[in-house]
């Protein structure tokens, strides 16, 4: 990694198809790094062809996929020309499996490609790619296929991304991976895994790819040091989310306490040491409330490379939440009526994860009890060892009865939403269940989103990623602005002797 030429700005990998390749695209083409969300690529896809493929972006990457009937295989199956009905349903695709079939496979392969190569088209910028750790299943099929599109980054969190460094090298050599999957209630030596074979994929020797960097999203210098020293392979480098960031975030050290409000309660030990991240001699970037100029120069002459910024990129107009959801979010921002809770039991994964407060989706309590629990997505299930020693599959979201009969406790499923149908609906992909009722929204953002409308220019009621990059940028220096980054080493170096000269 040339430190002469680190992004100050990586644009965060929010939510589903939120940090879509539009977006990433857009931060990429200002010198910035745009980063794609990996997440159930598979399914959006599968539910951008259905809905009709405006403006036949998805069809124009998928022949230029390295082999030409898969990609046309997909298109079969899954296009409608002109888009499926308004009162019908979505097609559903395979679910995540520690053995996927044929057909689903290719889909995540693909899926990533069609992503990582629509954001990189038509410039030569870094573009990145964003997982959660706690989705392991789809990862590997995921990480190639994004390596086949030319991807620069991979950015991981939600987890403890030790295994992933290494199965990047395995893919740039061509060469099979095996990655172990957690699941609940295995004894001491026994393990799952999920196989991924380039080589089996293409039928014989598989072409060649480049090697991306990688970066851990981490809370702490304890992780970012374990991280550094005993992963299965180089970690280039790290983002440092605090608590206020958006999606999931790592649980509060210590014993759990909830503030009167009902959210989890952060404290000084919750604060990453950011001189012990810094002295590991690799570059980190600040995330959590960093879209200001004065926190982007905070972060720098913190030793950082810069920020990563999320929900002030998630309401510009490249991103992939529904229009008129966004208005809604821009408007209650400009009036001061636009709230986040960080809900300690929302999400399967048992990471608090941040709701945004808003009428009509499903942070409503009456919009939560009111929705018939299903799950056919299935990308947040936990592995569990079944009576007879083989991997089933629970979600605490799903039907009750479903989880308590599979050995879940009856507690764990209290408070818990469908985090999978929220994000789909949040981008306009909702599915229409059985009882004909389309799924409901359910946003997460950071707790910035109570100021995003500062990014409206007088009478505008909305704004472009270039805005957020010329906001960010324009305090920071004429070389920074430039893209003329500052290096780390140095700006580190100069905060070390300045404490040693004051004494500190």
């Amino acid at each position: 990694m040339n430190r002469e030429t680190l992004p100050i700005i990586i644009q965060g990998g929010m939510g589903a198809g939120v940090s879509s390749w539009r977006l990433a695209r857009a931060v990429s083409r200002r010198g910035q790094l745009g980063v794609v969300s990996g997440t159930a690529l598979d399914v959006i896809l599968a539910r951008r062809l259905q809905a009709g493929d405006e403006g036949g972006h998805m069809r124009r990457a998928l022949a230029r996929f390295p082999i030409r009937e898969v990609g046309e295989r997909i298109v079969e199956r899954y296009f409608v020309e002109g888009g499926k009905g308004e009162g019908d349903a979505f097609r559903s695709k395979p679910m995540p499996s520690e053995r996927p079939s044929g057909h689903l496979e290719e889909l995540l392969v693909v899926s990533n490609f069609v992503e990582v190569y629509l954001a990189k088209e038509g410039h030569d910028g870094l573009v990145g790619i964003n997982f959660l750790e706690k989705i392991q299943v789809p990862n590997p099929a995921s990480i190639y296929g994004a390596m086949l599109a030319g991807v620069d980054y991979v950015l991981m969190g939600a987890g403890i991304p030790k295994a992933i460094p290494g199965i990047l090298d395995c893919f740039s050599r061509g060469e099979a991976v095996e990655m172990r999957i957690d699941v609940q209630g295995l004894e001491r030596g026994e393990e799952f895994g999920t196989r991924f074979d380039p080589s089996a994929f293409f039928g014989g020797e598989a072409p060649e790819v480049g090697r991306p960097d990688f970066l851990a999203i981490v809370s702490s210098s304890t992780l970012a040091s374990m991280l550094a020293r005993r992963a299965s392979g180089k970690v280039n480098g790290f983002v440092v989310e605090g608590p206020t960031a958006g999606g999931h975030n790592a649980p509060p050290r210590g014993r759990l306490q909830l503030s009167v409000g009902g959210e989890p309660v952060y404290g000084d030990r919750d604060s990453a040491d950011l001189e012990a991240i810094a002295g590991l001699g690799l570059p980190f970037w600040l995330a959590g409330s960093y879209a200001e100029p004065a926190r982007v120069r905070e972060a720098l002459v913190a030793g950082a490379a810069g920020v990563q910024v999320g929900t002030a990129f998630a309401y510009c107009e490249e991103s992939g939440i529904e229009g008129e959801l966004k208005g809604r979010v821009l408007e209650m921002s400009r009036v001061g009526e636009a709230r986040v809770f960080t809900d300690p039991v929302a999400s399967p994964t048992g990471f608090p994860f941040k709701v945004l407060q808003m009428a009509e989706t499903v942070s409503e309590v009456g919009e939560y009890e009111g929705r018939k629990r299903i799950c056919d997505l299935g990308y947040l299930r936990h592995g569990y060892k079944k009576e007879d020693g083989k991997l089933g599959w629970r979600c605490p979201s799903e039907p009750v009865e479903d989880f308590v009969r599979k050995g879940g406790a009856l507690e764990d499923t209290v408070g818990r939403k469908c985090v999978c149908n929220g994000l789909m609906a949040n981008i306009g992909l909702g599915q229409v269940q059985r009882e004909g009722g389309l799924e409901k929204p359910l946003i997460t953002s950071g707790d910035d989103v109570a100021e995003v409308a500062r990014f409206l220019k007088g009478d505008a009621t909305s704004y472009g990623a270039a805005d957020v990059i010329e906001y960010l940028l324009g305090d920071v220096g004429d070389e920074v602005a430039m893209g003329e980054v500052l290096c780390v080493e140095l700006v580190h170096n100069a905060v070390v002797q300045r404490r040693k000269h004051s004494g500190m």
